[in-house]
């Protein structure tokens, strides 16, 4: 359904509510997308939301619910009864449901357990004791588990019997007598030997695996190297204990990169989305930041209060002070950002921190004889028809050319080397932002700028 057919279908939906035919509104929706349903469902008020998902089977409700935005859903368990958010909840994705209850509040949490069967609920708190930010959080304990001494025939007989709860069946997955992993194996392989064939055949007792406890950020890198769609979960015995899915993972990395542009920009990732979160707690996670760049901007003040007596002399050196500062943050906030994304994604390790260092220095002292060569160029195409810069109009142009060449190159090198120091720290490079750079940046700068000039205006305007 194209995104044109959406308000069309948000009309329908909303008519099809409002005539109570129960019968109707079940065998509509039940055609339609289970993403359009839910992108339609938005737009009703949470007694419409309330109605379509008890028109709908327990599978097929607890599917839409999975789409719908956190907020919606949030409201949602609100106003829904009992019986029926009993239902929704055990009928779905045991990694989907992790997700939804690990958002909420403990007591909220709790009280939606309480909901479950007993062995949805075991299933659903033993995932909940992972950290927020592990891939145990995102595992499922639905898969299919075969023995090695099975012939294929055992083995397409038991997917029939109990594939259907699977959360994929593109691998399949071998496990000892005691449940340690051994191996894993895709589906097309059964299906191109004889039935008669062995398990053990087909092994070869390479596989990857992930830990329960790893970090999403490494399951992403793992995911990427191997170029699966799935991936078994062991704990630290070797037990194969669930398996995650690479549309799992695809909704890990949106979260972590929303989280790292939230950081770019200088303020703590807000944890949820940008018009579900609570202004206050909006204003709090943004206000550290900005106070702490603010402190950092006064000592500008203090640099410039330093060489006042050369300002007074050399007004003239005041007028490119924010040519100065910006050229520098942005030169820093170019190679902080570059630096930062290429550790994130593997691209340059903690030790080629030299080598990193060796290429901005080039790279600074390019951008920096740009720069440069612009300014004294434009100081001195204007100065043919202007005496604004005065009769030491050339000296102005060089102090300003060095200077550019001097701050670009050293907001480049702070740029590069500030995300391999917070890393080496144990902090999150992203927290070396382009606000941050830029201030730090700023304050040096600016010392730079009036250094050259006491050097090169001596004698004339100092």
């Amino acid at each position: 359904m194209s995104k044109a057919a959406v308000p069309a279908t948000v009309t329908r939906l909303q008519a099809l509510v409002q005539s109570g035919d129960t019968s109707t509104l079940r065998a509509e929706v039940l055609h339609w997308q289970l993403q359009d349903t839910a992108e339609a469902l938005v737009a009703l008020s949470p007694s419409g939301q309330t109605r379509v998902l008890q028109a709908l089977p327990a599978g097929a409700a607890a599917a839409v619910f999975e789409y719908l935005p956190a907020h919606v859903q949030r409201e949602l368990v609100k106003v829904m009864p009992h019986d029926d958010l009993a239902a929704l909840l055990n009928g779905m994705a045991p990694d989907d449901r992790t997700l939804f209850l690990g958002e909420l509040p403990a007591h909220a949490s709790e009280q939606l357990l309480a909901l479950l069967t007993p062995d949805e609920r075991l299933d659903a708190e033993k995932l909940l004791r992972y950290p927020p930010d592990s891939v145990g959080r995102l595992m499922t304990p639905d898969y299919v588990a075969v023995k090695a001494e099975w012939t294929v025939q055992q083995v397409l007989e038991y997917i029939r019997a109990h594939g259907q709860n699977s959360e994929t069946l593109n691998v399949i997955y071998v496990v000892d007598d005691a449940g340690h992993l051994i191996d894993d194996f895709h589906i097309r392989e059964l299906l191109i030997v004889p039935v008669t064939t062995r398990v053990s055949d087909l092994m070869d007792r390479r596989f990857v695996a992930l830990h329960a406890t790893d970090d999403k950020q490494s399951a992403l890198d793992v995911f990427r190297r191997e170029d699966r769609t799935a991936l078994p979960v062991v704990d630290a015995g070797g037990l194969l204990i669930g398996i995650v899915t690479v549309d799992d993972m695809l909704d890990a990395a949106q979260d972590l990169a929303t989280r790292e542009l939230q950081r770019f920009g200088g303020s703590e990732a807000l944890g949820e989305p940008y018009m579900d979160i609570p202004l206050a707690r909006m204003v709090k996670k943004r206000a550290g930041w900005l106070v702490f760049l603010f402190l950092g901007e006064m000592l500008t003040a203090t640099a410039m209060g330093f060489f006042e007596k050369e300002i007074a002399k050399a007004v003239v050196l005041a007028l490119f002070v924010p040519l100065i500062i910006s050229s520098g943050g942005n030169s820093g906030s170019q190679a902080s950002t570059l630096v930062i994304r290429a550790l994130a994604v593997g691209e340059v390790r903690l030790r080629d921190w030299w080598k990193v260092m060796r290429r901005e220095i080039v790279s600074g002292l390019a951008l920096g004889t740009i720069l440069g060569s612009i300014g004294f160029l434009r100081i001195s195409i204007w100065s043919s028809f202007s005496a604004i810069y005065g009769e030491h109009w050339l000296l102005v142009a060089i102090t300003v050319a060095a200077a550019l060449l001097g701050v670009v190159l050293w907001g480049t090198l702070v740029g590069s080397l500030l995300p391999f120091l917070l890393r080496r720290l144990g902090f999150d490079p992203a927290t070396s932002s382009a606000p941050f750079v830029a201030t730090l940046v700023d304050v040096t700068g600016l010392i730079i700028y009036f250094s050259v000039g006491l050097v090169v205006l001596r004698g004339t305007l100092l």
